[in-house]
């Protein structure tokens, strides 16, 4: 069984919602975010969303862009984030779910990703910039591995592309809680409660919310009706913050951050 439906299942027995941290790869460097990862999972954490660089992401705010741009500037590659991962799993077998753009796939071809991306032990992905008619090729290659296609939700989407999403998605939906770009937001918008509601009456598949997520608070609102609160660009912007000091402040820092998160997302 694939990591990740293993832990929605563990967590619907517990009645909790997974929380789902985003980190971007290589910022500021591969040793942080492999420590970060593990400090996050010490934290509570219970997957792991892992951001690959792309110097043109269509939809992400400025701190994750970047950050994005941060670890590009250093040269970093897709083969090295991969080797990150294989060593990670020494360690760890929290689930990850890596954010990439379908360019970076199909430049070798959907097949070959996978096939990587599965021997590194990655358990999934989401691609923003990959329309759900258009992913037939690299949903079949990955549900012949057992490897999750994560698709999105946003308030927009009309009901009848609903069903064709939910009916694709694999591993869990994300819903994008905000029209726009990934940011830190000072509130939630009124109708995401009612939008889970709505979308959960016609899938079994764990819905889990980002985008905007900022706060305890907005973690503990969504987590009382989600599967999963899903937080990026408040995590990202601790971690630019403590750049500049020494490695093992920046970890314990933002993990401490991550901590109150989660907290508020089980509260």
């Amino acid at each position: 069984m694939n990591r990740i439906d293993k832990k929605f299942r563990e967590l619907k027995n517990k009645k909790k919602p997974a929380f789902i941290p985003f980190i971007t790869a290589g910022d500021p460097d591969l040793q942080t975010t492999k420590a970060l990862i593990l400090e996050f999972e010490k934290r509570g954490a219970d997957i792991i969303e892992l951001g690959i660089p792309f110097s043109d992401p269509i939809a992400d705010g400025p701190i994750i862009q970047a950050s994005y741009y941060r670890a590009l500037v250093k040269g970093l590659k897709v083969a090295q984030i991969l080797d990150m991962v294989s060593k990670l799993r020494n360690e760890s077998e929290i689930p990850i779910v890596s954010m990439v753009s379908y360019s970076t796939v199909f430049k070798g071809g959907c097949q070959v990703f996978i096939e990587k991306a599965c021997k590194a032990g990655l358990d999934g992905l989401t691609i923003p910039d990959l329309p759900v008619e258009e992913n037939n090729e690299i949903f079949q290659v990955a549900k012949e591995k057992d490897f999750k296609i994560v698709c999105f939700i946003a308030p927009t989407t009309t009901d009848q592309r609903k069903i064709l999403i939910t009916q694709k998605s694999q591993g869990f939906l994300y819903y994008i809680s905000v029209v726009g770009i990934t940011g830190v937001r000072d509130k939630i918008p009124e109708d995401v409660l009612q939008n889970i509601k709505s979308l959960k009456q016609i899938t079994d598949t764990p819905i889990s919310v980002g985008f905007g997520v900022s706060t305890p608070d907005h973690a503990k609102t969504i987590g009382k009706a989600a599967d999963g609160v899903i937080v990026g660009s408040a995590i990202i912007r601790e971690v630019e913050k403590y750049t500049n000091e020494p490695f093992e402040k920046l970890v314990t820092k933002v993990g401490e951050f991550v901590g109150e998160l989660v907290l508020g997302a089980k509260g």
